[in-house]
């Protein structure tokens, strides 16, 4: 029996390594065709490989108007976002995690609401309520549109920070004078921190990257980044162009993601869930 049972489960391993390197190699070769494309001036069809490698189009991509521009935007957009994500959701985030009240569980799942409906629906739906406000192919049209897909991030996370306080050091200032401010400022604030800070960092990335609102509600003004490389590549202007974007939207985005899996780790969703 036990060594049925160790084929069935040697089996199971070579079809789970199987299934992981086929997602791998799906979610891997599309990165690797673009990031080869940011580099190629040269690629001619049935060559398998570039047949001359450079830099020229990263100088001549860099040296457009509309691309700095465009990033100059995207970072005004993301900042103003998110500062307004941390003014709201904060707040709400610190009560859903520390105070009871009638209600509380259904409104915390209410955050999820915007997720639970196909995107792009929804998005139609709010862009034909900010055409009535003239909010459309505005600034702060696109704000308010990206504010909405801020909130489950900015509620899960911090609710899960402010659950993982020690509550004994808090009781502990607290027996010894300290008011609920300085409690909130020097023991409980301190210890969120890092996780409140990836989650403002996740807020910052996704905003940043975030391209169906963006288009839907701010064209053709507001033009961010990652809208731009999309318009380079269905206008088939420079297929580098759009790959030098890309390239440059990837690094850092890859770079905050792995700081922020490192500061919350695997629990802080299910924490948050289970407030």
């Amino acid at each position: 029996m036990s060594a049925g049972r160790s084929s069935f489960g040697l089996r199971f391993d070579w079809i789970g390594l199987l299934f992981a390197c086929l997602l791998t190699l799906f979610i891997a070769l599309p990165l690797i065709v673009v990031g080869t494309w940011a580099f190629t001036e040269v690629w001619r069809y049935p060559s398998v490989i570039p047949q001359q490698f450079g830099l020229r189009f990263w100088g001549q991509t860099l040296a457009r108007p509309d691309v700095w521009d465009a990033l100059f935007l995207s970072l005004r957009l993301t900042t103003t976002v998110t500062i307004l994500s941390a003014v709201i959701c904060l707040p709400a985030a610190y009560a859903f995690a520390r105070m009871r009240f009638p209600g509380r569980n259904v409104l915390f799942l209410s955050f999820l609401a915007s997720h639970a409906f196909p995107k792009f629906g929804l998005l139609v739906a709010i862009a034909g309520i900010f055409l009535q406000l003239g909010l459309i192919s505005t600034f702060w049209g696109v704000v308010l549109i990206q504010l909405v897909g801020t909130l489950m991030l900015m509620i899960w996370i911090p609710v899960a920070a402010f659950q993982n306080v020690d509550r004994r050091m808090e009781e502990a200032a607290r027996d010894a004078g300290a008011t609920p401010l300085r409690v909130f400022w020097s023991i409980t604030l301190p210890q969120a921190a890092p996780t409140i800070s990836a989650a403002l960092l996740l807020t910052f990335v996704g905003t940043f990257y975030e391209t169906e609102g963006a288009w839907l509600i701010g064209a053709p003004e507001i033009r961010t980044m990652p809208v731009l490389m999309i318009s380079f590549i269905n206008n088939q202007i420079v297929v580098q162009y759009g790959a030098v974007l890309s390239v440059m939207l990837w690094v850092p985005s890859f770079i905050a993601l792995m700081f922020a899996r490192r500061v919350i780790g695997t629990g802080a969703f299910a924490r948050g869930f289970g407030a």
